[in-house]
């Protein structure tokens, strides 16, 4: 198992770089994402159609995937990262998911970016560097960041979780989603749903935690594979499915990067 969950790391930054690049190219595509909402850039993190902002998301996500796959400051560039999804679950999403409590697409797009900020955390505290355990004043700082980087499991637990249970409340539109030529749509629904649930709780609990996470991987690169990359291969020109096929790609890396912690 190790030699496959090691390739985690460079599954996510992929992941993270071609989100950034999908924000920078569309910046001038203003949409409203969520119903009653502002127009925004409609890639996640979902950021308010200001050119300037959008450029800069799409250049630092795109940099920081380019750092963590080269292996340049991987540990500064994934605790940055990760920092930043957690802002935006926070202060970009949050406000519409408290506004909005029982809309499911808020709610998921909330832990979508949670999930994706613990990955990164959880890739910083896989990552050691020259001085990062050097005494002076930063060793507040660097206790506080630590203890950060330690809550990423039980954040990447919690998401799952939620999509879990946010797989049985619409599973017959998840059923909708499997393709035709693979049987039992329904029963892939109450699979996947169970699968979240059981995956979370095996990593917050620490009960068979590395097989946890590793299925929960494997689980998001097969909807990569066989769900999202045909949808985006039928429609190129719709930014969400683009997205979507890049936030499994990048959790799938991140639950293997979480297995490999393990």
């Amino acid at each position: 198992m190790e030699r496959i969950v090691k390739q985690g790391k460079l599954i996510f930054a992929v992941a993270v770089a071609a989100i950034g690049a999908e924000n920078l190219i569309c910046v001038h595509l203003a949409q409203p994402v969520f119903a009653k909402n502002h127009l925004e850039v409609p890639v996640i993190p979902f950021v308010p159609a200001i050119p300037f902002l959008a450029y800069c998301v799409g250049i630092g996500l795109l940099a920081a995937g380019l750092s963590i796959a080269a292996n340049i400051q991987p540990r500064l560039a994934a605790i940055l990262l990760g920092l930043f999804f957690l802002l935006c679950a926070l202060v970009l999403l949050g406000p519409k998911a408290v506004a909005s409590p029982l809309d499911l697409n808020v709610r998921t797009c909330v832990f979508e970016a949670l999930a994706l900020g613990a990955s990164a955390l959880t890739l910083a505290g896989c990552t050691k560097e020259e001085g990062d355990n050097s005494p002076g004043e930063g060793r507040l700082a660097n206790i506080a960041i630590d203890k950060l980087i330690a809550s990423g499991p039980y954040l990447l637990a919690t998401s799952s979780v939620v999509f879990g249970v946010t797989h049985f409340l619409i599973l017959r539109f998840i059923a909708s989603l499997v393709p035709a030529w693979i049987p039992g749509g329904l029963f892939w629904a109450y699979f996947t749903g169970a699968g979240f649930i059981a995956a979370g709780i095996s990593i917050a609990t620490g009960l068979m935690a590395r097989w946890g996470a590793f299925w929960l991987g494997v689980m998001f690169l097969l909807w990569f594979l066989l769900l999202h990359a045909p949808r985006v291969a039928f429609h190129p020109h719709i930014p969400a499915e683009w997205s979507s096929a890049f936030i499994a790609l990048g959790l799938g890396g991140g639950s293997w990067i979480l297995a490999l912690s393990f």
